[in-house]
C-alpha cells in the first residue's frame, strides 16, 4: 500500500514540475526565448528598406541577416503618434516561435502630434529556421 502512495506521489510531483517548464500545446512545450529589440537607428538598412515597403499596411515578417533572426510586427497607419507596442511573449517549440505583441495607444491625458504614424517592432534572436506563427 505505501509502494502505491509512494508511487502516485511521485507521479504528481513529476507531472508537477513538467508543468512549469513551459506552456503545454499540441505541438509540445512551448519555452520563453531571448530576444532584444532594436532601435529604430539600429535596423540593418537593407530590412529597414523592406520595411518601408511594407509599413503602411498590417505586416508580420522574418529576417536573417548576420547570424540573427529579425522579427518584425508592424500596424500599419495610425491616426497619430503616441502609440507604442508590448511584446507579450516570444516562446518557442521544437518547430516553431510564437511571436506575440500588442499595440497601446497614447493616453488620453498624453499630448500627441496629429501626424499619421506607422508603428511598428523589430526584435532579433539567434538564428534559427524555425516557423515564425505571430498570434
Amino acid at each position: 500500500m505505501k509502494r502505491k502512495i509512494y508511487l502516485i506521489l511521485a507521479v504528481i510531483f513529476c507531472t508537477m514540475l513538467a508543468g512549469c517548464s513551459g506552456k503545454k500545446i499540441k505541438d509540445g512545450i512551448r519555452t520563453e526565448m531571448d530576444f532584444t529589440v532594436v532601435p529604430k537607428d539600429e535596423v540593418p538598412e537593407e530590412l529597414n528598406n523592406l520595411i518601408e515597403e511594407k509599413k503602411a499596411e498590417e505586416f508580420s515578417m522574418s529576417y536573417g541577416m548576420g547570424g540573427y533572426l529579425y522579427i518584425i510586427k508592424g500596424y500599419g497607419s495610425v491616426p497619430t503618434g503616441g502609440y507604442s507596442i508590448r511584446v507579450d511573449s516570444v516562446e518557442q517549440t521544437e518547430d516553431e516561435i510564437y511571436f506575440h505583441s500588442t499595440l497601446l495607444g497614447p493616453e488620453a491625458s498624453e499630448p500627441v502630434n496629429k501626424t499619421k504614424t506607422f508603428p511598428y517592432i523589430v526584435i532579433k534572436t539567434e538564428y534559427t529556421d524555425k516557423k515564425i506563427v505571430f498570434e
